[in-house]
């Protein structure tokens, strides 16, 4: 065993802060607590050491917000608010619009049938909920996800996308999986007109045996409709969201993958998300669920014979520098994804003569973010001529048709020519959000996607979904009746 750090974790019984050790072992790495009630609880944080370290060297501390809503108190996680500890912005603020949901699925405890109790906030509650994320400073979100349960239950949800709008949130996606969208054109093409930007798809693979595990009933006919309704009102952005279980869905990934790349005329990302592990749960039935970062990636590259390899993935970070550079050149804060290194990777990928391309092939990414460091630098000397040379240069290395799109970003800097590019690729991405198994607080510390609540607080996702949700849910609930959802309006 070889010990890497020393951080603090939750048992997993009273979700009391514990000291925690990270290490090594037979190549792999661990993270290990014990309760002095409840006794020693160790878990896989990640299960490939090289690529851990590897990971490592992109950590970029952040410099959190200049005006949290919470003091340090209790210590983290308790004191989540952002509370002045926090060390990262907000670059995603999630807003849950209901508990409600239309499926029961076997993998999700928190929606209302299951809880018995009903957290639908107000248009009130949820206005003034935009406007607490789009106060935080110095670089207010402008990407904002509605979530649940499941949004589309609420009739009002065209309303809570254009308020969204209205308050100054630039992309507004909507999480959801697909139901209502798929049986209901009109409800879909109400939600675009409004202002959505992309549907989060819910989307755990490519067969019906799949779905009835995860969900407990077949959907692949649903998720086919959405993406043909999407083609239909000439929606270009779906994002397919992958809750990943080892021994379930584990292996499909690189068929999601081919599926992105021949729908990549709607289909802009697939952000795989490893299953939190909730509940009372031994250690041997975790670790035949349990799949991280470094499986995930490996995955990719065996089930896509390559088109995808493992040093095609870079860590959350990466694009820090690009926002410093841009951001000292165009005298704007722009959102930085200062999350910790080990919370998630991406790449992008092109689709050229039907082959997945990733855009490691077309340029150096980690030189690219050398020079964009390095116009940071000058930019932030004053040398401005120096820096949009550098800039340019920059580009200039850049292969293929990829060249133009990212060109425009770097010289604009705004919204219209990143989505320009956005539309040219696809994402692929993984975020393991933590449970209280393998809870680390350094990573929550540096969490950037957070959830606006109507107590009025801020609250990181993995101490919010880990901790918090019950209390903050119950306390603005009302009884919920069991009964069968409707499963789409009208």
């Amino acid at each position: 065993m070889r010990p890497i750090k020393r951080t603090r974790s939750l048992c997993p019984e009273c979700l009391q802060v514990v000291e925690a050790l990270v290490y090594e072992d037979n190549g792999c790495v661990y993270i290990s607590k014990t309760c002095p009630q409840h006794g020693e609880y160790t878990d896989v944080y990640w299960s490939d050491y090289e690529l851990y370290r590897e990971a490592e060297k992109w950590g970029i501390v952040g410099s959190g917000v200049l005006n949290p809503q919470r003091k340090r108190e209790k210590g983290c996680p308790y004191d989540c608010g952002l509370c002045e500890n926090h060390k990262t912005c907000t670059v995603l603020g999630i807003i849950d619009v209901t508990n409600r949901c239309n499926l029961n699925c076997p993998i999700c405890f928190a929606h209302a049938g299951a809880v018995g109790y009903l957290y639908e906030p107000s248009q009130e509650h949820v206005r003034q909920m935009l406007k607490n994320l789009r106060g935080l400073k110095p670089t207010p979100p402008t990407a904002l996800q509605y979530s649940g349960g499941e949004p589309t239950v609420r009739k009002d949800l065209p309303e809570l996308v254009a308020m969204a709008k209205e308050e100054g949130f630039r992309h507004v996606e909507v999480n959801s999986n697909g139901i209502v969208l798929a049986k209901n054109l009109e409800y879909y093409k109400s939600l675009l007109d409004a202002g959505t930007s992309t549907i989060y798809l819910q989307f755990d693979g490519l067969s019906d045996d799949v779905y009835v595990k995860t969900r407990g009933v077949p959907l692949m006919d649903v998720k086919l409709k959405v993406i043909e309704n999407a083609r239909k009102l000439g929606h270009d952005s779906i994002v397919l969201v992958v809750t990943l279980v080892r021994g379930v869905n584990d292996h499909q990934l690189g068929d999601i993958i081919r599926f992105a790349a021949k729908n990549c005329d709607v289909v802009r990302g697939v952000n795989v998300q490893p299953v939190s592990i909730t509940g009372r749960i031994n250690r041997a039935e975790r670790e035949k669920m349990r799949i991280t970062i470094p499986d995930f990636m490996k995955l990719c590259e065996k089930q896509t014979n390559g088109a995808i390899k493992v040093s095609d993935f870079r860590p959350v970070p990466w694009p820090v520098a690009l926002a410093k550079a841009v951001g000292a050149l165009k005298g704007k804060n722009y959102p930085e994804f200062t999350a910790h290194p080990h919370c998630g990777v991406a790449t992008f990928f092109l689709v050229e003569d039907n082959d997945i391309v990733p855009v490691t092939r077309y340029a150096d990414v980690d030189k690219m973010a050398e020079d964009f460091w390095e116009v940071y630098k000058l930019a932030s000397e004053g040398k401005r001529l120096r820096a949009y040379l550098k800039l340019i240069r920059t580009a200039g290395r850049i292969k293929g048709k990829l060249r133009r799109y990212l060109l425009s970003v770097l010289m604009k800097g705004s919204y219209d020519a990143l989505g320009q590019l956005m539309r040219k690729m696809v994402l692929l991405g993984c975020m393991h959000f933590m449970d209280p198994y393998n809870f680390d607080l350094e990573r929550v510390e540096r969490c950037c996607i957070h959830y606006a609540l109507p107590d009025g607080t801020i609250r990181p996702f993995c101490s919010y979904n880990s901790i918090h949700r019950p209390v903050v849910e119950r306390a603005l609930s009302t009884p919920y009746p069991v009964r069968a959802e409707s499963v789409g309006h009208g």
